[in-house]
């Protein structure tokens, strides 16, 4: 099938009062994974390739966002393909040229008018390249470059603040800081829901849940059921893909073939792909 859009993925999310999943892509076993997870669920989903993924393949963006693209196109429930918390600006010139139909760019680490004034520019920039924009406010946990504590004073998105910058920025969507962090292994986060609504009643745009692998799955559908919308999701992914890998290894130590074990791998992504956007869609 033709890859849909980010947007089209969304809006019609938020419209029904549900979440489309957003999975972190880092090699091609993943996007091979989660477009078989996602098609075994039956549930469209975004592939996301970060910055950090990029900078992992040399900074050369295309290879991997073209071999992405082209495994979607070959699945049969609609995908779309995103740039993610991208700070450098030159990353995000190359995005639609790449074939991503959206970006988030992250300037949350900066101070609030240094925020506006950088996302502002970006979001210029990528409507006039037809991109939709994601942005960021507050600080998600778990990133080196924010407070130590998803829970520490100050951190969390507030709602006034995000009407204003919404409004100021022309963004298309806006993650949130309501109590999750990035890089959790285990999944004992807890959301501020009563935010989450208040953030939902008072910003015009959807709101994207940054750090979801460390939600567990009724943490997760009250965030939906809040106002949610995307929800990113990453490291629960590397969790089972290393945890199969190491089995596999254990159960062979003298394999040398990777086919072997980045198989097993490919299998648990896609387990875990198929029962998140069960709980992330509702």
């Amino acid at each position: 099938m033709p890859l849909t859009t980010t947007r089209e993925l969304v809006l019609s999310a938020a419209a029904e009062r549900r979440a489309v999943p957003a999975f972190n892509v880092i090699t091609l076993e993943y996007a091979e994974a989660i477009t078989a997870g996602a098609s075994a669920a039956g549930i469209p989903v975004i592939l996301q390739i970060s910055e950090n993924a990029v900078r992992f393949h040399g900074g050369q963006v295309e290879p991997m966002a073209r071999a992405a693209a082209q495994v979607a196109r070959d699945c049969d429930i609609d995908i779309a393909l995103h740039l993610d918390h991208v700070t450098d600006i030159g990353l995000l010139h190359k995005a639609a040229e790449a074939g991503f139909s959206s970006a988030m760019f992250d300037a949350g680490a900066q101070p609030y008018a240094e925020n506006r004034a950088a996302t502002l520019a970006a979001a210029r920039w990528a409507h006039g390249a037809g991109l939709w924009l994601e942005a960021e406010l507050g600080y998600v946990g778990g990133k080196p470059d924010a407070p130590a504590s998803a829970h520490a004073a100050g951190v969390r998105t507030d709602p006034q603040e995000a009407a204003h910058y919404v409004a100021d920025t022309g963004v298309d969507a806006l993650a949130v800081a309501v109590g999750s962090s990035h890089a959790m292994t285990e999944r004992s986060a807890t959301l501020d829901h009563a935010l989450i609504e208040r953030l939902r009643d008072a910003v015009p745009v959807p709101l994207v849940l940054h750090g979801s692998s460390g939600v567990g799955d009724d943490e997760l559908r009250r965030a939906v059921g809040a106002g949610i919308s995307k929800v990113n999701i990453g490291t629960a992914l590397g969790v089972a893909f290393t945890r199969a890998v190491r089995d596999a290894l254990a159960a062979k130590p003298d394999a040398v073939d990777p086919r072997r074990y980045l198989a097993r791998g490919r299998e648990a992504i896609a387990e875990a792909v198929c029962r998140l956007s069960a709980v992330v869609s509702g």
